[in-house]
């Protein structure tokens, strides 16, 4: 079947928009259930009242695995930003917004952000056999309320079609601690910029009445945890220094 050229490729997939629908179409070297994980999360958002794109069909094609999904009209409001940096406040205003309702939601029938962040710790190759029982004794300390979390969440999986705004990409969705979900977009965001990650912080700290050194206390766990994603743009020296803070 020929998808034609992808629109956008990514870590473990690469998107195709054809016949007005999108098709994500996932790398061979991925677990055989991964599509099916991947549809479900985005499928229990969905279900939460959430805008999010329609999951149509999981299935294989040409030996791989595939998520035919609802097609979203818009821009990502990341290049919105990019294209008028006088609007950055605007823009991360609205964003944290639209994370704070994801926060409101008590999740259930989902993974739990501690089996996941667990996982992740353990197979980080940068850490030593000294530094992973701390970071998950640390990990097993932590107490919180599950709240929906989307994992990912930053303005490019933000997509403004005319009034509305649609959350993409919830390849990395949890049940867990709020707080560990905005350090992570606070982690994202400073690495390309370390005045929009202030400003997002702010703003979050500002609206959901949270503590920055509350947030700041779940730094350790998530910078190790970006270890095992071996982004080739991001620094494992940068997360190392993040990471030794505990």
């Amino acid at each position: 079947m020929n998808l034609g050229s992808p629109t956008a490729t990514g870590n473990t997939a690469k998107v195709y928009l054809f016949e007005n629908k999108i098709y994500k179409v996932f790398n061979d070297s991925l677990p055989a259930e991964e599509s099916m994980k991947e549809a479900k999360k985005q499928q229990y958002a969905h279900s939460c009242g959430l805008p999010v794109p329609e999951i149509y069909d999981v299935t294989n094609i040409d030996g791989k695995q595939v998520i035919i999904m609802e097609h979203i009209e818009g821009r990502p409001i990341g290049d919105l930003l990019t294209d008028n940096m006088k609007r950055a406040e605007y823009y991360m205003a609205m964003s944290v917004d639209i994370q704070i309702g994801i926060h409101q939601i008590k999740a259930h029938s989902i993974e739990p952000m501690s089996e996941k962040l667990h996982r992740q710790i353990e197979s980080a190759p940068e850490l030593d056999h000294h530094m992973k029982p701390i970071l998950l004794k640390k990990l097993d300390s932590m107490t919180f309320e599950e709240r929906l979390c989307h994992g990912d969440f930053h303005l490019f999986n933000l997509i403004l079609s005319q009034n509305n705004i649609t959350i993409i990409d919830w390849v990395d969705s949890s049940a867990g601690d709020r707080r560990a979900d905005v350090y992570r977009t606070y982690l994202l965001y400073s690495q390309v910029s370390k005045e929009l990650a202030d400003m997002y912080m702010r703003l979050y700290c500002e609206k959901s009445g949270q503590s920055k050194d509350e947030i700041f206390q779940w730094a350790p766990i998530i910078a190790a945890a970006r270890l095992s994603e071996k982004v080739s743009s991001e620094d494992p020296k940068r997360l190392l220094e993040i990471v030794h803070q505990i």
